[in-house]
């Protein structure tokens, strides 16, 4: 027997990342993009984009994807979305909570240097998580067609991790769309060939 998805509507404030960053000029195509829609579109974006969450300890909600729609969209003025429960936590305390989600794939407790960090260094709302400019910079790549969309979990942050390595942080913020230039070469290099959603030259050997 098939069971319909649990849905909720939540208020952003309430909801808790799983992650230290976003990229905010990513989050500012994402704002560019939802002023364009008229209030009727906006009614149906919003019930077509259901944000996974994780029940956790004292019933909070903890957000597994969409993180750069939501900033977006708080940033933008809107006070609720719905939400899809994807597990049910809630009977764990704050340790063994954060632990399991780690191991599952659904947090990412990197700053935004690419270093890890404690489980208490995720930020408790939304609009706290600051910006890692790579990250913006491996949306924009995969838009661009320097790699293709993976199911495989953070996997932007991965090439936002490899391109960190290879492109000088005041280049992304001075001049983005040069350095979304020198991050489509590195993209089809053999050193990316390794990330999930590569699409490099394909090689005769």
């Amino acid at each position: 027997m098939t069971r319909d998805p649990l849905l909720d509507t939540i208020s952003i404030a309430e909801l808790r990342p799983t992650q230290i960053t976003v990229g905010l000029h990513e989050v500012s195509e994402k704002r560019r993009r939802w002023a364009e829609l008229t209030e009727e579109k906006r009614k149906v974006f919003l019930g077509r984009h259901m944000v996974p969450v994780l029940l956790g300890p004292k019933g909070r909600r903890y957000v597994v994807d969409h993180h750069h729609l939501l900033r977006a969209l708080h940033e933008e003025g809107c006070k609720e979305v719905l939400t899809t429960t994807v597990k049910d936590l809630s009977s764990l305390d704050k340790d063994p909570f954060w632990t399991f989600a780690d191991n599952s794939g659904w947090c990412h407790p990197y700053d935004a240097a690419g270093v890890r960090q404690g489980f208490g260094d995720i930020p408790k709302s939304i609009d706290a998580m600051s910006d890692d400019p790579f990250r913006s910079l491996a949306g924009a790549l995969r838009r661009a067609g320097g790699c293709a969309k993976s199911a495989a979990p953070f996997s932007e942050f991965l090439w936002a991790d490899f391109l960190r390595r290879r492109v000088k942080r005041k280049a992304v913020e001075t001049d983005f769309a040069a350095s979304v230039v020198e991050a489509l070469t590195l993209a089809k290099s053999a050193d990316a060939k390794y990330l999930p959603g590569w699409c490099g030259p394909s090689s005769d050997d």
